[in-house]
């Protein structure tokens, strides 16, 4: 009996070692990729001369020169003409994609530097010039003097699998050549402030001076361009995301041609589809982008597309929801004709239109200062008006709606209706006036979620809307 146990013993402690040799077996060896990608990687530095801004005498104190605090306020707020200018200096990442001397790194890494120096492996310094430069997705081209350099080879991020392994070679905190690796954990993220960039997510650990360096597959080709971080500590916690590198190549082909970046263009603000709006919509399950706003004289408004629609896809590709949009339309070329599918009243319809080009943002704010004829609305518990002309002409709302001065607890407030908003639309009808408004409210069923158009600050969403009594 004791024999037999042993045996077992034995043979256990085998089938282990055979496990664990398994689970080793299939851990990636990333030693030859490192070895033949690490001379493409570089070391950027930048410098910035910045002038202090000294504190000046207060507004209407003079103090006459030689008394006795003349020199203490002299020394203290400064003699006018700023202090001396100090030299800043920051460091980051970037790969040759070309051995002519192009060199592929981040906007932010190089942005507003006197003076830009691109460091090799082989430890020379070469001074970089840049070739352009964009904020949008945050990769800037440089070009320094030199030939026959090393390049990586780029891969592709579409055919990036979540679970996938993918290193990184960068200098975080000015290490060279440093190396970590990981997986990828998402694919097509989002981030408030890149709305033309579907970020490729991973828990490789990216810290400052990582940024502009590539992202590697396993078959040694460049995926991404690490860029952003989340963090609470300005250190890695297990969240990095990397511009996919056809975004990436697609930017510097048109830095290198134009020396700026063209995006496509549709003239819509679009919001993701809750659960409550699907329900308002007749919608089985959220999904798509719905279309808040048609900016006038676009693409979208000469295509047909209405207030209320929603994008279920674009150019035969599926819109899950409403951040995946933006890249899609961004990387479409001006000018090319797009074909949207949408839902509009239940109805799924086909709409085509040229794209156009994207141009710089402009927002608008909206006060709401109490005007005569304002009218409570006591089932919502809203104190409403008719806008004034110089309101429509500041929110760039020619007619209809109805501007919201005032909000008490009640349903409007819990669908997040606030004081300055505009009420455009509730369902499907526009909001003309005051009268109308309060017309349209009477009528509004119990129970049932209403999709309610607001704009708020130059942005138009829609809020669902659902009355308890």
């Amino acid at each position: 009996m004791l024999k037999t146990r042993w045996i077992a013993l034995v043979f256990s402690f085998f089938l282990m070692g055979l496990s664990s040799q398994g689970v080793l077996a299939q851990l990636p060896d990333f030693t030859g990729l490192v070895e033949k990608n690490s001379a493409a990687v570089v070391n950027i530095s930048t410098s910035q001369k910045v002038t202090p801004t000294e504190p000046q005498l207060p507004e209407g104190l003079e103090i006459p020169e030689g008394t006795p605090f003349d020199d203490f306020f002299r020394r203290f707020f400064g003699e006018g003409g700023g202090g001396q200018p100090s030299e800043v200096k920051s460091l980051g990442s970037g790969f040759i994609v070309s051995d002519d001397g192009y060199v592929l790194t981040n906007h932010h890494v190089v942005k507003d530097a006197d003076e830009i120096v691109v460091r090799l492996q082989d430890r020379r310094e070469l001074v970089a010039k840049v070739v352009g430069s964009d904020k949008r997705s945050d990769i800037a081209l440089l070009k320094i003097e030199a030939s026959r350099l090393p390049v990586v080879r780029m891969g592709s991020a579409d055919k990036l699998k979540v679970g996938e392994w993918v290193l990184a070679i960068g200098s975080p905190f000015g290490f060279d050549h440093s190396v970590t690796a990981g997986i990828v954990s998402a694919k097509g993220r989002s981030l408030p402030s890149d709305n033309y960039v579907p970020f490729i997510q991973t828990d490789v650990a990216i810290n400052p001076g990582n940024s502009g360096g590539p992202l590697f597959n396993l078959d040694g080709e460049v995926v991404g361009v690490n860029s952003q971080i989340y963090s609470r500590t300005g250190g890695f916690m297990g969240l990095s995301f990397a511009i996919p590198i056809e975004v990436a190549m697609q930017v510097v082909e048109q830095l290198k041609s134009q020396g700026h970046v063209s995006r496509g263009w549709l003239g819509v603000q679009v919001q993701d589809v809750t659960r409550e709006l699907a329900e308002s919509f007749g919608m089985k399950k959220p999904q798509g982008a719905l279309v808040s706003r048609v900016l006038a004289k676009s693409p979208a408004e000469a295509g047909g597309v209405q207030v209320g629609d929603i994008i279920i896809e674009f150019n035969g590709q599926p819109v899950v929801d409403s951040p995946s949009l933006p890249p899609m339309v961004g990387m479409t070329k001006v000018g090319e004709t797009a074909s949207l599918k949408i839902i509009r009243h239940g109805t799924t319809r086909d709409l085509k239109l040229k794209i156009g080009a994207l141009p710089e943002d402009e927002g608008t704010l909206l006060g709401a200062e109490e005007v005569p004829g304002a009218q409570n609305s006591e089932r919502l518990g809203l104190r409403i008006s008719d806008l004034t002309a110089e309101q429509r002409e500041q929110l760039e709302v020619p007619q209809h709606g109805v501007l919201v001065q005032a909000v008490n607890p009640g349903a409007a407030y819990d669908a997040g209706i606030r004081r300055g908003d505009v009420i455009l639309r509730i369902q499907d009808k526009v909001i003309k006036d005051v009268n109308h408004f309060n017309e349209v409210v009477k009528g509004l069923p119990k129970g049932k979620s209403l999709a309610v158009l607001v704009q708020r600050r130059g942005g138009s969403s829609f809020l669902a809307l659902k009355l308890k009594d």
